[in-house]
């Protein structure tokens, strides 16, 4: 009766969080730098391929924090049905970057130096661009900057294309793809997971879902295969050999509910690891009333023509070579390969 209970509880849970026009949530990677290093180090990469410190300790602190807005139930909505959204990344030492798509713009700012020290790689500075790319040179200095959307994705479909040829339509997913996708979630889950009540107090009740990780899976991507064409183009399912190789350990995920709706998902992916050093390792999902997503004041508008020329100039101001440097092959002069020679 209780894994009944439980489990009705948590999908009224998410139904009713799928009849909201806007939400809010935030992403903590739980986990602590030490662990993310030996979790690199069980992949064996490459010599100078390792994880930066510097990288770690931000991925172990940092947050992400999502609001969505839509004209229509979430559930219900298409690509065309959102109006507003955002993004922030941040870290305890502060933002790293943010982004928010209101009306026809979407406004972004960011801390360059500081991703270039979490990349391990220094990032151009404001000073590398050429004198014309005023707006970009704001961006780089950590100022909130502004661009068309429309135009923006525009220029991207059109980089790269050939000449004449029409933009491909955005990989996207139908209505009916998606309700197939939800039905074949929710009868995993049903036949795979285990759930139980384990606490309530001051209104908030825990729900606990415990599945073992390959057999939930490998039952999950099952469900979808018979309508694998129905996905955008690039969703690759993974193959059963891909499948085997993952981890059978029993996997839980923490499920907290304030008067039927969902305020918090904590899932504990440690054991995933199969190492005895990645002590700590799991991902925390925080939800929340949404905000509506308003545009910054003060934002400096940038054109195509400026991003694009701005950043090409940049990389070339680290390049040590001009162009008569180079021969015919594209190489310095004194470093023709002998079958170019």
């Amino acid at each position: 009766m209780e894994q009944i209970s439980a489990g009705k509880k948590l999908d009224q849970a998410f139904e009713k969080l799928g009849k909201e026009k806007s939400i809010s949530f935030e992403l903590d990677l739980d986990t602590d730098a030490a662990s993310l290093k030996a979790l690199d180090a069980s992949s064996n990469p490459e010599p100078g391929d390792e994880i930066p410190d510097e990288a770690a300790d931000l991925l172990s602190g940092a947050k992400i924090s999502v609001t969505v807005q839509s004209k229509k139930p979430i559930e219900e909505s298409g690509e065309k049905d959102y109006v507003g959204m955002a993004m922030k990344v941040s870290s305890p030492d502060g933002d790293l970057i943010e982004y928010r798509v209101v009306g026809d713009y979407t406004y972004i700012r960011s801390d360059v130096d500081a991703l270039g020290k979490a990349m391990g790689a220094p990032m151009p500075s404001a000073k590398d661009l050429p004198p014309e790319a005023g707006g970009l040179k704001k961006a780089f200095e950590g100022e909130w900057v502004k661009f068309n959307t429309k135009e923006m994705e525009k220029a991207g479909a059109e980089m790269g294309a050939e000449p004449g040829a029409k933009p491909a339509p955005e990989p996207t997913l139908d209505a009916k793809t998606q309700k197939k996708l939800l039905d074949a979630l929710r009868k995993t889950i049903a036949r795979e997971v285990d759930f139980k009540t384990t606490s309530e107090k001051d209104g908030t009740e825990h729900i606990t879902a415990t599945a073992p990780f390959r057999t939930l899976i490998t039952e999950l991507f099952g469900e979808i295969r018979p309508f694998a064409k129905d996905l955008p183009p690039g969703m690759e399912l993974p193959t059963d050999k891909e499948l085997k190789e993952a981890p059978n350990t029993k996997v839980t995920a923490d499920f907290a509910l304030k008067n039927g709706e969902l305020t918090e998902v904590n899932i504990d992916l440690a054991k995933l690891a199969e190492d005895a050093k990645v002590k700590k390792f799991g991902l925390v999902l925080r939800m929340s009333e949404g905000q509506a997503p308003t545009a910054p004041a003060g934002a400096t508008e940038l054109n195509m023509d400026e991003i694009l020329g701005g950043f090409a100039g940049a990389m070339m101001a680290d390049e040590d070579f001009s162009e008569e440097d180079f021969g015919d092959e594209g190489f310095p002069e004194e470093e023709l390969p002998e079958d170019a020679a």
